[in-house]
């Protein structure tokens, strides 16, 4: 009698929640804020023409708001719409050709920034509820100094057969940008929350 009762008062596994309606909706709707901000007409820069382009805002914007998987999700379905073959890629390029590219290892980046940034700003979230800003921001931009840019350097090193050292000068006029778009989307995440705060608490039923 007492096993049966302390058996029955012990809470029921965890498991993963399947993917609902709206998750897949807001996935989606990402993906698409992705593109069409990847389409707002880029800016090259260095000798690799390597442009500067509004991709990473969207990229941010999905971790911030969305959180880990369903941010990474949107950004995921955003990049293999692009390498089927759509021109939803900077400059309205698309197909797996841009893989040669110098810019290759910057797109792959964008998923792996996306789930990190979503997952600090999941555990800042319900942590605190003073200085968002100041930690989404730090969500989003540590998150692309610790993935993006890596990655990117990486990418241009081995596409561009550059050395390390030169990709990384090639990578420096990218920080400032990535700097301001960091802060405008931790404003527009802040703004976000306000408005529906249960997306700050990573409540996403209807």
């Amino acid at each position: 009698m007492t096993n049966h009762t302390t058996a029955s008062a012990q809470p029921a596994p965890r498991t993963l929640a399947r993917p609902t309606a709206r998750d897949l909706a807001l996935v989606a709707v990402f993906a698409a804020l992705v593109a069409v901000l990847a389409l707002v007409p880029a800016v090259p820069v260095g000798p690799l023409g390597v442009p500067i382009t509004l991709q990473t805002l969207g990229v941010a914007l999905c971790g911030l708001i969305l959180g880990g998987w369903r941010g990474s999700s949107a950004v995921l379905l955003y990049i293999a719409v692009g390498l089927a073959g759509v021109p939803i890629f900077a400059k309205f390029s698309g197909g797996l050709g841009v893989l040669a590219g110098p810019s290759a290892g910057y797109l792959l980046a964008f998923p792996l920034t996306a789930l990190l940034t979503g997952a600090i700003a999941t555990w800042l979230l319900r942590r605190t509820t003073r200085l968002r800003f100041l930690w989404l921001f730090v969500a989003a931009f540590g998150s692309s100094v610790l993935l993006t840019h890596p990655l990117g350097i990486l990418g241009m090193s081995i596409n561009a057969d550059l050395p390390l050292s030169q990709a990384f000068l090639y990578d420096l006029p990218y920080w400032p940008g990535d700097i301001l778009k960091s802060l405008v989307a931790a404003g527009i995440a802040v703004t976000v929350f306000k408005a529906f705060p249960r997306l700050a608490r990573r409540d996403f039923r209807s």
